[in-house]
């Protein structure tokens, strides 16, 4: 009778744990149809089944640090360094080794210490009025801080992530004296008071409130596919330029999407096959195409339309900085008096 209850037992947990090994509890603040699709074909593909829970980045930060010790969740998935760093400063994620991820994954787009690995990237670049612009295709980012721009720059606020991870960067490449000596002509620069979207910033350069304006290359790349008759014809009025492209330039602010594992993953190595699969060429093509992102992985191909904006060189910055340097960035941008 013994032996059979210890028997019942060890089945048991053989079952328990060959069940727990059937899934992946994914945490997403990215809200694209193409990610669905990919999902299932990932579970067609393993066997392994997605839970997926959708939020806002901070709001799933939050909710994994409450779950603690009993958070079922095994991958974060969200967009921006500066928010994977927000991640790591709550101390949820775990590192990871994986031999696939360091091959397909460029070193500058993984965490230093296996925390987290991009899976898409986003170039902070500026689209400008051609027309207005003299020589726009060699413009730089320290370029808008000069004063030939005085009143002809468009950009969003302050609190803006995207803005922030831009000074961040650039207080890892010229240092915190110089970021902010930028930061203070180019807010003299202001056309107006940062206001709106990244979108926004595309549509006051085409009617003329400003020249030139900061702006991710997805959103005008969006608004040239999309349906919109007025934000075609915007966008149609523009030009997307990729920032520091000379022979000595560092090349063009990378931001990425990305995902880590979680501390108390109870799923861990499929977790790792999920964000392995996730860098292939194949699963690349569709989880970027849902927002007109560039791959990673350099073998993936990209969007017919991320083709017309050419080829560019990218800042080969670690875009942990980004995180790393944050705090330092807000205190430049508040007393650049960048509202």
């Amino acid at each position: 009778m013994k032996s059979n209850l210890l028997l019942f037992i060890s089945l048991a947990m053989i079952f328990a744990a060959c069940t727990s090994q059937e899934e992946v509890n994914v945490y997403s603040a990215r809200h694209y149809d193409t990610d669905q699709e990919l999902y299932a074909d990932f579970e067609e593909e393993t066997g392994i089944t997605v839970n997926l829970i959708e939020g806002g980045s901070d709001e799933l930060i939050e909710r994994v640090r409450s779950e603690g010790v009993n958070s079922p969740a095994d991958i974060l998935i969200t967009v921006d360094a500066g928010r994977l760093w927000r991640a790591e400063e709550a101390d949820i994620l775990q590192p990871f080794d994986s031999e696939v991820l360091e091959e397909r994954v460029p070193a500058e787009f993984r965490h230093p210490d296996g925390l987290w690995v991009g899976l898409s990237k986003r170039v902070r670049g500026i689209v400008v009025n051609p027309d207005a612009v003299e020589n726009h295709e060699e413009l730089t980012y320290e370029d808008l801080a000069d004063p030939r721009f005085e009143g002809r720059v468009c950009v969003r606020s302050s609190n803006n992530i995207y803005n922030q991870s831009l000074v961040a960067s650039m207080v890892e490449t010229m240092g915190p004296e110089a970021t902010e000596e930028w930061a203070t002509k180019l807010v003299n620069n202001f056309a107006r008071e940062p206001q709106g979207g990244d979108r926004d910033q595309i549509r006051a350069v085409a009617v003329g409130a400003c020249d030139v304006a900061i702006a991710n290359h997805y959103y005008l790349a969006v608004m040239i596919t999309g349906d919109d008759e007025a934000d075609q014809e915007a966008a149609s009025q523009v030009e997307f330029v990729f920032p520091n492209q000379g022979e000595d330039g560092r090349g063009a602010h990378i931001n990425i999407s990305g995902a880590g594992i979680l501390k108390n993953s109870p799923n861990k190595e499929n977790a790792t096959r999920f964000l392995e699969y996730l860098t292939t060429p194949e699963a690349q093509k569709h989880f970027i195409s849902g927002n007109n992102e560039y791959p990673v992985n350099d073998e993936a191909e990209i969007a017919e339309v991320l083709q017309s904006f050419g080829d560019f060189k990218s800042d080969a910055v670690n875009v942990s900085a980004l995180g790393r340097n944050n705090p330092e960035a807000i205190q430049i941008m508040d007393r650049a008096g960048w509202k």
